[in-house]
């Protein structure tokens, strides 16, 4: 997906209007623009969004688009996700949608279904010391464990993380109501945190992430003080549950602007907490070759609507810290292949001390470091074997990343990209011109040493 890109007759045309909005009695914050001075339009909202809000006002709720939809419109952007903040409860919206459900227990959430599409519809939010029938509780780091108090529509305007998703659209007279001056750091390409920073960080230590991510899509900075507390507040993110941190590495890593990303994590001290295995290894240029390239491999196939998956850039991250445990192994005397996989064991653990990897992608991701050790050796019927595994292709791919950081000697990439390209006769006349030592060695008695079993994971 392409990084948002400031439409930049549109917002123009919204910033010369600024004088022009009007600001009510009822509130010192509160701007109000227009259908006449912004870019939006009902016919670049999804059908299922504004059937939800619709649903909502007709049983007497005010229903809004908030969020990212109206920052990426704004912005020019074709936004494929839209949220709905209203001020009935999450029960209350429950009855008017058949076959949604609530979720969530730190906020709970209503998802909506729309023919094929699910809404997210958010209750307001309140300020924590208004809440009376529901409580908000906190950590001893200050971190927020449940908070379902209930607002109007200008405290869970407060509420929100960052000034550019704090903007309501509503179909009542086509405005767009910003109260914490959204639209002017749009206009100066600002991330800015609502409130103050460090608190807001120790509230939910994942905005840090969240603050790093929306500057790396939007090509925004972070704003000068809500980046000034991340270093000294990075390590918070070792109270966040594994399972959680792993959704939101896919959000940064995998959504076509990754290697910006892994750039302003290091730069504000935040990578280190995600992946530190990598981490130790980024002062070898290597190691920091091979990150980069598998990043922006990734950011490119997401750009081309290429299929990615996390094992391939989870085996990139973390194979600096597997090979050299390998070699340490080896050096003490195990054979290779028992030594990459107590490596692969011992660097796996450690990671999931810090984010989890599901089984789904822990399995290939396995797979593909144990088939380094089996792409050199292609005598006999093994290249056609092995080009026949279901993990070839990816195990071919990371053969080439790692001939590209310069880990390797190139040329056996460039082997197997002939092999696959050839025909079966010339397949057979690749094979035997291989050199003795290329082709690997065989077991006492002459049977063939047996490969792993084939995985069934994903590419």
């Amino acid at each position: 997906m392409a990084a948002v890109k400031t439409n930049s007759r549109m917002l123009n045309s919204l910033i010369s209007s600024i004088k022009r909005w009007r600001k009510p009695a009822s509130t010192n914050s509160l701007r109000i623009i227009p259908r006449s001075d912004h870019n939006l339009s009902r016919r670049d909202i999804s059908r299922a969004a504004l059937t939800v809000m619709k649903r909502l006002q007709d049983a007497g709720f005010q229903a809004y688009i908030v969020g990212g939809g109206v920052r990426d419109l704004l912005l020019g952007g074709h936004p494929k996700d839209f949220d709905v903040a209203t001020d009935a409860t999450p029960e209350e919206a429950k009855q008017l949608f058949r076959g949604s459900r609530i979720v969530g227990r730190r906020f709970r959430i209503l998802h909506a279904r729309i023919g094929r599409e699910i809404i997210e519809v958010t209750t307001f939010r309140g300020h924590h010391s208004e809440g009376e029938e529901h409580e908000a509780q906190q950590s001893e780091h200050g971190m927020l464990l449940r908070d379902n108090v209930y607002g109007d529509l200008e405290s869970d305007a407060i509420r929100r993380d960052f000034t550019v998703n704090a903007l309501y659209y509503t179909t009542n007279g086509f405005e767009i109501h910003d109260y914490t001056g959204g639209v002017s750091d749009i206009e100066h390409r600002l991330i800015r945190m609502i409130g103050d920073p460090e608190t807001r960080y120790k509230e939910d230590p994942v905005r840090m992430l969240r603050a790093v991510r929306f500057a790396a899509k939007l090509d925004f900075e972070i704003e000068r003080n809500t980046a000034a507390p991340l270093h000294e507040l990075a390590p918070l993110l070792r109270n966040i549950a594994p399972a959680r941190l792993f959704d939101e590495v896919l959000k940064l890593l995998m959504s076509g602007h990754g290697e910006r990303t892994f750039e302003l994590l290091r730069e504000h001290g935040l990578w280190q907490h995600l992946f530190p295995d990598n981490d130790a290894f980024l002062d070898d240029p290597t190691a920091e070759a091979l990150t980069r390239i598998a990043l922006r491999n990734t950011d490119d196939r997401i750009r081309a609507d290429k299929r990615v998956t996390p094992a391939f850039l989870y085996a990139a991250l973390l194979w600096p810290a597997v090979a050299r445990e390998q070699r340490k192994l080896m050096d003490k005397g195990t054979p290779e292949v028992p030594a990459l996989a107590g490596a692969a064991q011992k660097v796996t653990g450690s990671q999931l001390a810090h984010t989890s990897i599901p089984k789904r992608f822990s399995l290939p991701m396995r797979e593909i470091w144990e088939m380094q050790s089996r792409l050199p050796r292609r005598s006999g019927s093994r290249a056609q074997r092995l080009s026949e595994h279901p993990r070839f292709r990816a195990a071919y791919d990371f053969l080439l990343l790692r001939e590209e950081s310069g880990e390797i000697e190139p040329g056996l990439g460039q082997w197997w990209t002939d092999f696959q390209q050839a025909d079966e006769d010339a397949r057979e006349q690749m094979v035997r011109k291989l050199p003795r030592s290329g082709g690997g060695r065989r077991s006492r008695g002459g049977r063939r040493r047996r490969g792993p079993r084939p995985g069934t994971g994903q590419d």
